[in-house]
């Protein structure tokens, strides 16, 4: 199975072999993924918008200053942490 952490790898020894390596490593993976019959994985931007209720917002907002960390930080650190657990 694929997973998160998979990579996809690929060299060549001029432009012309690295393009063909790379367009080739690539279409593999699609068609792993359509094999597995599971989506390709597509790159994050880094933006998140969530809808919480206020008082966690408000609770998550005392969080962070308490740690002298601004809001996304603190996110950004309980989300990796509870993403690894």
């Amino acid at each position: 199975m694929l997973d998160i952490d998979d990579i996809i790898s690929f060299h060549g020894e001029s432009v012309a072999a690295f393009t063909s390596a790379f367009h080739e490593a690539i279409d593999d993976y699609v068609a792993a993924c359509e094999k597995l019959k599971q989506a390709p994985d597509k790159p994050a931007s880094g933006r998140l918008m969530l809808r919480v209720d206020p008082a966690v917002h408000a609770a998550a907002l005392k969080a962070a200053a308490h740690t002298g960390q601004s809001l996304n930080r603190w996110v950004e650190r309980v989300l990796r942490q509870a993403a690894h657990a």
